[in-house]
Formats: C-alpha cells, sequence, structure tokens
C-alpha cells in the first residue's frame, strides 16, 4: 500500500521540514540564551516569542495544505482532522482554565499550553478518520 503524496503533500512536508527544524534551533538558543546570559528588556521578549513563530508557521502550512490538496476526499479528512484537533484543544483548555479558576490545579500549564494540544488533536483526528471513516488520507 503507497502513501498518498500529491504536490501539495510535498510541498506541506517541505514547510514542515523548514518550519520545525527552525523551531528546534529557536527554542535551544532561547534556552541557552535565557540560562546563560542576563538577557532583558525588548531583546528579551524578541528572542522568548522567536521559538513561536515556527508554530505559528505551522499553522500556516497546515491549513495551506487545506487550500492546496487537490483531492476532495483528502481534503475532506485534513478538514476533519482540523476541526477534531480545534474540539479537542478548546476543550482542554476550557476544563483546565475552569480548574485554575477555582484553584484546583495551579496557574499555567506546565509548558503544555494550546498548540500543544492542537496537535496532540490533530493525532487523535487522524484516529478519528481511520475509525469512522476506514483510511487517515492513504490509498492503494
Amino acid at each position: 500500500m503507497a502513501m498518498y503524496k500529491s504536490p501539495a503533500t510535498r510541498r506541506y512536508l517541505i514547510r514542515m521540514l523548514v518550519l520545525m527544524s527552525a523551531y528546534i534551533l529557536l527554542i535551544f538558543a532561547a534556552g541557552w540564551t535565557f540560562r546563560h546570559s542576563n538577557i532583558a528588556g525588548v531583546p528579551a521578549y524578541a528572542l522568548a516569542i522567536a521559538p513561536a513563530l515556527p508554530i505559528i508557521g505551522v499553522f500556516w502550512a497546515v491549513m495551506r495544505l487545506l487550500v492546496e490538496e487537490p483531492d476532495e476526499f483528502i481534503r475532506m479528512l485534513q478538514v476533519r482532522q482540523c476541526l477534531f484537533a480545534t474540539g479537542f484543544c478548546l476543550t482542554v483548555m476550557t476544563v483546565w482554565e475552569f480548574l485554575q479558576n477555582y484553584e484546583l490545579v495551579p496557574a499555567g500549564h506546565g509548558g503544555f499550553g494550546a498548540a500543544f494540544f492542537w496537535f496532540v488533536g490533530l493525532g487523535l483526528g487522524a484516529i478519528y478518520n481511520k475509525v469512522t471513516m476506514g483510511t487517515i488520507g492513504s490509498c492503494a
């Protein structure tokens, strides 16, 4: 069985490779800099935000794939996956916020923010597609 790979999928994979490489580089550079220097002010804010930019790029890459994908069935599976991810993320974050409001859990997310839960939701959405549609987008 071969995986479905349109030109849009290949472009998506290249975008993801570039964005995730940038993310890894920036997250390590920011962590190292904050641990080993006295960075402050505007440069500190810029450096703290820098690793978020490739993650924002990933959201763009996923949505760009939805626009560029020529196969309607594959596109529908991807849209279902994104909708599942969004619902999952909103549910987890809403429950967490209410638990925080009533001081049942500490403030913050321990490093697990909305993007993390959206990405987990994408994986769960692929499983949902497999269970309900019989495929996650591969074809023979």
